[in-house]
């Protein structure tokens, strides 16, 4: 399962948002180059699905149906992780949700929606799993949270208003977790893609932000989901001492 090259073995790393994209590719990644990996996300079956594939090729994972914007379902998830994997020493805050969509709209449920899942359900989970990233880091071991965030975050478009906002806030979470934990050898990376073919963007209902990304696809190469994967791969296995704080990943074309 391991790569000579970049092994993660005995590692316990926990993904967010891990049915789909860049979770489910990090989540593979992450488990052929030898860590064990708990998977959490609402769509179980997704991720048994996962597992089984990665038990069939000798790795070690666990498939936890989890509510993040449910305090207690992420408390149980962290409790059964703790019992079945062991300390977990690297987290990928990966869940996210996006709606581009013009303020006059008024688009309640979709902002709200937003602010719960990128900010609120990222803090709860990095708060959550903070002591045994400290913990992990206290043996003498590697010890990561990787916060996804988005190049939204430094720039700005039409439409994209509160998930850029919820993106920036993300990035700027990470900056000061980063000045907390990193004296403590947690290291602490904002992780800001650029346009990557996942399901992110298959419920952008605005006619605007649609066209944008169409055009896109036709004009750029788009990163894939196991190209950031294996970014995330490379900084996570760098000696403990070494820390990508915030990275953005961009397709070569995008301005």
């Amino acid at each position: 399962m391991a790569s000579p090259t970049l092994s993660l073995s005995g590692r316990v790393a926990v993904i967010t948002g891990a049915s789909s994209g860049i979770g489910a590719a990090t989540a593979l990644r992450l488990a052929r180059d030898g860590a064990s990996v708990a998977l959490l996300a609402r769509r179980k079956e997704r991720l048994d699905a996962l597992v089984s594939t990665l038990t069939q090729e000798g790795g070690r994972a666990l498939a936890l149906g989890a509510d993040l914007l449910d305090a207690r379902s992420v408390k149980e998830a962290a409790k059964a992780i703790a019992g079945e994997l062991g300390v977990v020493d690297l987290v990928l805050n990966n869940a996210g949700y996006m709606r581009p969509t013009p303020l006059e709209a008024h688009p309640t449920a979709d902002w709200e929606r937003m602010i719960d899942v990128n900010v609120k359900a990222s803090v709860r989970v990095a708060e959550t799993f903070v002591e045994p990233l400290l913990a992990a880091a206290k043996a003498g071991g590697r010890s990561d949270l990787i916060n996804v965030s988005s190049v939204i975050a430094q720039t700005v478009a039409p439409n994209f208003n509160v998930y850029a906002a919820t993106k920036a806030a993300v990035t700027h979470l990470s900056r000061h977790l980063r000045a907390e934990l990193g004296p403590r050898f947690v290291r602490v990376m904002a992780l800001e893609p650029g346009l990557v073919d996942t399901e992110l963007h298959d419920g952008n209902t605005d006619p605007g932000a649609r066209a944008w990304l169409e055009g896109a696809r036709k004009s750029l190469t788009w990163m894939s989901p196991e190209e950031v994967a294996g970014i995330i791969a490379f900084a996570t296995a760098q000696p403990r001492h070494i820390n990508f704080q915030q990275l953005t990943l961009m397709p070569t074309q995008q301005p």
